[in-house]
């Protein structure tokens, strides 16, 4: 079957789509001996003789699904230019490719999913599919009824209205309380600016829940590997509902 050379290349665990596609462009990729050079060319990833800089493409990698448990003080990142501490320092030595589903802050704890299936990540960071995440959040002060009913409707950022989001009160501790939200989006950090816009700015944030996955008990800076029941639960959960013929 032919496929898109970009999606063969990420999907053999060597590059990102948007690293393939640079290959491509800089003419490091060749199809049966032939140099390609043109973004949107497909091969047959069972038939043809696929070559990188001139080493044959090995085979597409298994699947990895992987639950982290990300500490704060580190970006979610595969590299940074700055050489600061990532989250992929945690995996030097795991043993096929893999990249972070989505982001978390540099000082945002919690569930962060890692793999090398790349179409399952841009699904679940579709913000049409409704993928929750869910956040315990400690913020300065005590919001009112009022401050819930605006983060509820949602609150301008940049001009654009944030999707409604669901929040309760967990605790209060002394001049601090926790909330707990839910959302179905992820701007860039959109808890900490719609706390700010409210009047409590966020003193601790940690990510607890993501697509129906729990960390429960997973210790900081550790991770394991998802069940298949977790991992089916994940592809129904972006599955296009089925069209039904109208009664």
């Amino acid at each position: 079957m032919k496929i898109r050379l970009q999606k063969i290349i990420a999907d053999a665990g060597l590059a990102s789509r948007r690293e393939a596609e640079g290959w491509i462009e800089a003419g490091k990729v060749s199809v049966n001996r032939k140099v390609v050079t043109k973004l949107g060319s497909t091969a047959d990833p069972d038939k043809d003789q696929i070559r990188i800089k001139g080493k044959l493409l090995p085979k597409a990698e298994e699947k990895v699904y992987v639950m982290f448990n990300k500490p704060k003080g580190c970006l979610t990142t595969v590299r940074d230019d700055r050489e600061r501490q990532t989250v992929m320092d945690y995996f030097d030595k795991f043993p096929v490719r893999i990249f972070p589903v989505g982001r978390l802050d540099f000082n945002t704890e919690g569930l962060l999913l890692l793999t090398n299936d790349g179409a399952l990540s841009k699904k679940l960071l579709d913000p049409k599919g409704g993928v929750e995440r869910i956040y315990r959040v400690k913020v300065r002060g005590l919001p009112d009824e009022k401050d819930l009913r605006r983060l509820r409707r949602g609150v301008s950022l940049d001009g654009v209205k944030t999707c409604p989001m669901q929040v309760k009160i967990e605790r209060a501790t002394g001049r601090n309380c926790f909330l707990i939200l839910t959302l179905t989006e992820g701007k860039y950090r959109h808890i900490k600016r719609v706390c700010e816009t409210i009047g409590h700015p966020v003193v601790k944030l940690s990510r607890t829940h993501f697509g129906g996955l729990s960390l429960a008990r997973l210790p900081s800076m550790a991770f394991r590997f998802l069940t298949e029941r977790e991992i089916k639960s994940l592809r129904r959960l972006v599955r296009p509902a089925r069209k039904t013929d109208a009664a």
